[in-house]
């Protein structure tokens, strides 16, 4: 291993960032950005409208008669053109890019329309005619679970597709003799990383070579490259894939691009043009992954102190209707850190992925340690308050000691380095707990409501591939052969003038790649951070790379920086030995500095970094013997720790293991259920820091990250499985307001394993903060459970569920209450209408006049005396689209009352409603027209949000029933020529 260089470089200082100047000015090229090829096409989604759903029929024809449409991929095409993608596990099911034969989610592709531009292909998204034969659904993941639940996967034969035993040590025994049992089950849901930019791609097919060429935002792991290549039936040669230099966040979220780099792909061969995709906000939100939601229960062996001697962990992953790769990596990342910072010896873990109809899901920052500290950590305050100790003494006592370094967890992690009791102390002292537990005292004799919490863990980072195959057992990764380690590439070159370039396999994502990696080389180099060039982007075609390249787990820092120290070392020695014939020395009297190769004792005695570097491209024959070339060096570092899960399922699934101690205080408003953080400190021991600016920088975004997902983020789903979640005004991220400064602080423990000594940060916040704040809040209410996110109105609830009901009996009739998940809207109205009532109710039975009062109507269809069909154009706040409506009269009373029902489906979404309208003659010529109706809507256009919705379908309802009363009145409203008819309808005109 390579020694960790002397401080006093430029590595460890907060130097300013090259990647601002582009940034803040606007000349980053993110993958919209990005020229293309004269006569490129853009593509749109037509999406499933349901949650499950049989695919009777697709009609593209409309669609393709539309001028500036070049083609349309169905299921057909795609399983005509390519196979299905890999699955997570064996299993006997198929996964496509695609919907093919059922639709499991909404949002789920069903086609996709290729024209001149995107808003053409957006129209000929609507003309697309799809006949759905609506199946049961399940979003639960615990009903999920059960034999007689829906099943998403006809040939599964159920819904659970994956389901692993495991054990450490003798948990049987531990439990039977503990003094105390605790256990916690906790629901952890979804959310995600919404980043500023959303998945983009661009694809071409070239026919003569068989070959794909795909740009996208993708961020790794590469590995994924082998799942597209295949799915695609080309070899991996013939699959180039490159990301743009700029990626406008990601947060795990944009490996999740991939399928969609195999329909473009398609899309491009069938059209024969190059394919452009940009994703939009609606999309990103109902139909990209998220974060998984998980259904724990974790069950503690304690001793009367508090210590914890045995684990029986059950977890239940939903990953929704598909399992792609890479998951179930959210459910086996932190396998082999189950017992956390503890040092507990027996554990017993059951672990069950299920389906359900909800959209897949892929990693998001912290993958799986948000879900396993949740029940972790509050497991441990539940240990505290049961037993009636400080929980800082349940998590002091529980710690793995000092000085016991590197330490194997019992399912197998090699935690690399630190002092947990140390950094812990530090962070008490320097936090200032003492302040905060006065001041919650303070607070609670004043009657308010004030919690502390606390949280303690270890955040792993350069995952092994290795660790994924824990959902095999050791018979099936034996017949699948091994598959374990971490590889990070970076190659340093060197021009014919001497400059340096830096290229890395890594996508930077705001980590700083270009700034970081220029100190690194610069140190090693004796050169200034400004005479290195780093080149970040990726392509496959032309770099060096591996399937565990990408910006994931938090590996840049240890793998990726620390490849390119390894790759500068290499060079610096080839250099050395160079320049130790032209300055007549012995090449350890060599170092690198100033810019400069100078002989140590006698600095003076130097020749410039330049010459020295130019030797292979001028003067080749001028190299010692024993130096092949200095132009370039790369190096693919994998560490030796990351080995294959052993036949007793025990994984070091991470290479370096930071720790992280948070606490923190927060006051719940006892009348709205508000929490505000009154102070936030966490401490990180993430190894030798880099960086402190950019370090500070992700922990603060990962803090940010983690109140989102505390306090105001879930995907929220009906038990229809409508996704209730679509804007940004229903799913809310936090803003400066809702964010508070934490305080940071920092003991360092360099890792032994890592060429700089360096260990992940920037995910641990996600994993330590969610669980940090729910502890505060139960501290603060004395809740034995609390549920994420904290939105105020659900602790409101709580705080008042003791308050009786009012026992007055309601003064007036309300509806029946809406079946959960769904959106029913109700209302009713009246009108005086100018005409007889006979007359009026003529006009029902008229498509001339439903198409004059229909709201958006394109043309009505008199299919029976009673059923009639419309196209329709509708438009929600953001969601616009055309439907086909079906309109059917009922329960007729000539010429008193008729129900009017009717529903309409489209690319957008769906509803269905009915009206009862009573006509009652209250003079020769006058009627009074009364309408009450009720009416569900779902699909994309529900997740629009409430505050959109509920008012939109009320006007557009209601505007329905006005017209009818304005047309029969020959009002403003008629269309022409509508009273004539009447008047004739009546005989009163010509």
């Amino acid at each position: 291993m390579t020694a960790i260089p002397p401080s006093g470089g430029w590595t460890g200082r907060s130097v300013p960032r090259v990647e601002d100047a582009a940034l803040l000015t606007g000349r980053g090229r993110y993958v919209d950005d990005l020229p293309i090829a004269p006569g490129t096409l853009h593509a749109a989604f037509l999406r499933s409208p349901h949650a499950h759903a049989v695919i009777k029929r697709v009609d593209a024809s409309a669609a393709l008669a539309l001028p500036g449409v070049a083609c349309v991929l169905t299921a057909d095409e795609v399983r005509r053109l390519s196979r299905a993608m890999t699955v997570g596990v064996k299993a006997d099911v198929e996964a496509w890019p695609i919907a093919v034969d059922r639709v499991r989610y909404v949002g789920e592709p069903v086609a996709v329309v290729v024209a001149a531009d995107r808003y053409i292909a957006e129209d000929a998204v609507d003309l697309i005619e799809v006949e759905y034969e609506i199946l049961p659904v399940v979003v639960d993941p615990r009903t999920a679970a059960e034999p007689d639940a829906p099943t998403l996967h006809p040939s599964l034969g159920g819904n659970v597709i994956n389901e692993r035993l495991f054990r450490y040590g003798e948990p049987d025994a531990a439990f039977e003799a503990a003094s105390r049992r605790v256990a916690v089950t906790v629901s952890y849901p979804r959310n995600s990383g919404t980043p500023i930019e959303t998945y983009g791609v661009v694809a071409s097919y070239d026919p003569s070579e068989d070959a794909y060429d795909v740009t996208a935002n993708f961020q790794g792991p590469f590995s994924i490259h082998a799942v597209v290549a295949r799915a695609l039936n080309v070899p991996g040669n013939r699959m180039r894939l490159r990301t743009p230099p700029d990626s406008g966040g990601s947060f795990g979220i944009k490996q999740g691009v991939f399928p969609y780099m195999i329909l473009m792909a398609l899309a491009a061969r069938l059209a024969d043009r190059p394919v452009k995709w940009i994703e939009d906000r609606l999309e990103h939100l109902s139909a990209s992954v998220s974060a998984t939601n998980r259904v724990t229960t974790l069950e503690a062996a304690v001793e009367t102190d508090g210590r914890v001697t045995a684990l029986r962990w059950d977890q239940l992953e939903d990953c929704g209707a598909h399992l792609r790769a890479p998951e179930p990596a959210t459910l086996y990342r932190m396998h082999g850190n189950m017992t956390g910072a503890y040092a507990i010896r027996h554990v017993a873990i059951r672990n069950r992925i299920v389906l359900t109809n909800k959209t897949p899901t892929g990693l998001n920052r912290g993958f799986g340690g948000p879900q396993m500290y949740f029940a972790l950590e509050r497991l441990m305050q539940r240990i505290a308050v049961e037993l009636r100790l400080d929980p800082l003494d349940v998590i002091e006592r529980n710690l793995v000691p000092a000085g016991s370094f590197p330490y194997r967890t019992a399912t197998g992690a090699l935690l690399d380095s630190g002092d947990y009791q140390a950094a812990m102390a530090r962070a008490i002292d320097e936090g200032g707990l003492a302040d905060l537990l006065e001041t919650r005292r303070a607070a609670r004799e004043e009657g308010r409501l004030y919690g502390i919490g606390y949280t303690a863990a270890v955040e792993p980072s350069v995952s092994n591939m290795g660790y994924i195959t824990a959902v095999l057992s050791p018979a099936a990764r034996r017949k699948a052969g091994p598959k374990n380690g971490a590889q990070a590439t970076a190659t340093i070159a060197i021009d014919p003038l001497g400059a340096v370039s830096v290229k890395v396999a890594s996508v930077p994502q705001g980590q700083g790649h270009r700034t970081v990696l220029a100190q690194v080389v610069a140190d090693v180099l004796g050169l200034e951070p400004g005479a290195i060039r780093v080149l970040a982007d990726v392509d496959t075609a032309r770099d060096a790379w591996s399937i565990a390249s990408g910006n994931y787990s938090s590996r840049f820092a240890p793998a990726v920086a620390g490849a390119a120290k390894l790759a500068a070392d290499r060079i610096a020695v080839k250099l050395k030995r160079v320049a130790a014939e032209q300055l007549n020395v012995a090449a350890d009297e060599v170092e690198l500095a100033n810019g400069r190769a100078q002989a140590r004792a006698n600095p003076e005695n130097a020749v410039s970094f330049a010459r020295v570097a130019a030797a292979t491209h001028w003067a080749p024959g001028t190299l010692p013997d024993d130096v092949d070339q200095t132009i370039r060096e790369t190096v693919f570092w994998t560490p030796e720790q990351l080995i294959a899960p052993d036949d007793d399922d025990a994984v070091n699934s991470s290479l370096c293991h930071g720790f992280i101690f948070d606490f923190c205080g927060v006051e719940v408003d006892r009348l709205t259920g508000a929490v505000r953080i009154d102070k936030y400190v966490t401490m990180h021991d993430c190894g030798r820091i880099l960086h402190p600016g950019m370090v500070a920088g992700q922990v603060t975004g990962g803090f940010a990250h983690a109140v989102g997902a505390a306090l105001l983020e879930e995907y929220a789903y009906g038990p229809d499985g409508n996704f209730l979640s679509g804007t940004l005004a229903d799913y809310l991220i936090p803003t400066v307001m809702e964010v508070p400064e934490p305080v940071i602080l920092h003991y360092e423990s360099p890792s032994p394993f890592t060429p700089l000594g360096a260990k992940g940060v920037g995910e641990g916040n996600c994993m330590s903060t969610p669980v940090c704040l729910a502890n505060a809040v139960a501290d603060a209410c004395g809740f034995d459970e609390v549920t994420l996110p904290l939105v105020p109105a659900r602790l409101a609830d709580r705080l008042a569920s003791e308050e009786k009901p009012s026992r007055e009996a309601p003064t007036k009739s309300v509806a029946a209450p809406a079946k959960p998940g769904e959106r029913k809207l109700t209302g009713e109205g009246s009108a005086e209408v100018a005409a007889p009532q006979q007359a009026v109710w003529d006009m029902l039975l008229d498509p001339r006049t439903l198409e004059a009062v229909i709201p958006g109507a394109h043309g009505v269809r008199k299919v029976s005396p009673t059923r009639f069909l419309a196209d329709v154009t509708l438009g929600v706040g953001p969601v616009k689209g055309r439907y086909r409506a079906e309109i059917e009269l009922s329960d007729l009373a000539e010429p008193e009352a008729v129900t009017l029902s009717g529903g309409t489906d489209g690319a957008l979404g769906f509803g269905r409603g009915s009206g009862r309208i009573t006509l009652a003659q209250t003079a020769p010529d006058r009627t009074t027209l009364h309408y009450s109706y009720e009416a569900v809507i779902g699909g994309k256009v529900a997740s629009v949000g409430g505050r959109l919705l509920d008012g939109a379908a009320r006007v557009v309802i209601g505007q329905f029933f006005k017209s009818l009363a304005a047309h029969a009145g020959g009002g403003a409203d008629a269309a022409p020529g509508l009273l004539a008819r009447l008047r004739r309808l009546l005989g009163r005109g010509a």
